[in-house]
């Protein structure tokens, strides 16, 4: 095996393991929590989907590109090759779509306590699990001729463009549709990186404030590293800049893919790298921050935690 394709196999392997470890570790969790009564926040229903959709991600591409990295032969065939890329599309979508809600739900749960913002929070907890919902049936809807613009057998000489990915082919028709698609892209991760920025700025603004009257009451002996709104302001951080910049680099990397006409495999490889990190890291980034472990389940079940 040459030194490349080694290169390449291991790091589609370790972000396969990891990513499914870290994705099932936070869906068990969760199955924990449920079963010993402990108190669930608004968030937990959406990182649930957020989970479920970095699985999919991660084994729609993930798997293909390890086994093709070794050196076997193209192996699913045209309708396997409209199904992974179908699947993958959906959960990157659905991925990206509950990161943004969950931005937003978080922005709200700690929202200043005042009647405006008692009824906004009322309304987001019960539309929260619709909301999930409509992400996943939209997503479906919206990526159902992804398929079309897939194909699994090389030599189809009718084809004029094709990027290779190593175990299927997408295909262009037009060069209008292809640029179509790219603004379209743009446009969307565009609104929800937005979207997430505004949200994430705001909560840690309330945090800021927070922290601010807090220590103008108790005075100047609490630390910041042992106080809950600074524990949640870095988390935010953390989550907010490894979306956006992965999410960037990615559809840059996409919309390259879109309109080169002969895109290198070098490039096409990079792009199925950087798509597959977020799904990897965030479940990590959730546990990190997560402060309900065993011994404190019964106080959360009894006590309003500041990120309820």
């Amino acid at each position: 095996m040459a030194i490349k394709n080694l290169t390449t196999w291991m790091i589609f392997l370790l972000q396969t393991v990891f990513g499914i470890l870290g994705n099932v570790s936070l869906l068990g969790h969760y199955l924990y929590l449920y079963f010993t009564g402990c108190k669930f926040k608004p968030t937990d229903l959406i990182i649930k989907h957020l989970s479920v959709a970095n699985c999919l991600v991660i084994l729609s591409k993930g798997v293909p590109q390890t086994m093709t990295s070794l050196g076997m032969k193209p192996f699913l065939g045209d309708i396997g090759c409209k199904l992974v890329f179908y699947v993958h599309k959906v959960g990157r979508d659905v991925s990206i779509g509950s990161t943004c809600l969950l931005s937003i739900i978080q922005a709200i749960t700690i929202s200043p306590r005042n009647p405006r913002w008692a009824e906004l929070k009322a309304k987001a907890q019960k539309y929260i699990g619709p909301s999930t919902i409509l992400c996943w049936m939209l997503n479906l809807i919206l990526n159902v001729l992804v398929p079309v613009h897939v194909i699994g057998n090389r030599n189809d000489k009718n084809i004029t463009k094709k990027t290779d990915h190593g175990y299927c082919y997408s295909v262009s028709h037009a060069k209008f549709l292809d640029l179509l698609y790219a603004a379209q892209l743009l446009f969307r991760d565009t609104v929800f990186v937005a979207l997430m920025l505004l949200a994430s700025s705001f909560m840690v603004f309330i945090l800021y404030r927070h922290k601010q009257q807090v220590q103008y009451i108790h005075g100047t002996n609490i630390t910041s590293r042992s106080s809950p709104e600074s524990r949640a302001t870095h988390s935010i951080l953390v989550l907010v800049s490894t979306f956006v910049s992965l999410s960037t680099l990615s559809s840059i990397l996409h919309i390259c893919l879109a309109v080169l006409s002969s895109p290198s495999m070098w490039l096409v490889t990079t792009s199925e790298v950087i798509a597959g990190i977020f799904p990897v890291v965030s479940p990590y980034i959730l546990m990190s921050h997560d402060s309900r472990v065993p011994r404190h389940c019964c106080a959360h079940t009894r006590n309003t935690d500041f990120l309820a």
